[in-house]
């Protein structure tokens, strides 16, 4: 079963907002939004933006390069949810004063 990996101490995000850390290798946009951390893979499939760096919207995270909206809980594309577009999302945690983002094996 895959680890959970710290990424950063709780307080280092700020609610509304995300992150980038790379785990294992790859980039990784961690959200608190609510009080809840989330987790989807940091590269937009558009065209490869950061989503860390784009702006949340309530649970929707808005590409800085071209508008596309992912939600922030299960990465799938929120302008057209039909076509099953997603990137990917990873389960995240509190363990003590560290979030962690538990990886694919």
């Amino acid at each position: 079963m895959a680890e959970f990996k710290s990424v950063a101490k709780v307080g280092a995000i700020k609610e509304g907002e995300g992150k980038s850390f790379s785990v294992d290798g790859k980039l990784v946009a961690v959200y608190l939004k609510d009080g809840e951390y989330h987790a989807i893979n940091d590269a937009c499939p558009h065209m490869g933006a950061s989503l860390a760096a784009g702006y949340l919207e309530d649970h929707n995270v808005i590409c800085p390069w071209h508008a596309w909206r992912f939600c922030v809980k299960d990465g799938l594309w929120v302008d057209n949810p039909k076509s099953n577009i997603r990137t990917p999302s990873y389960p995240v945690r509190v363990e003590g004063d560290f979030i962690q983002v538990q990886m694919p094996d």
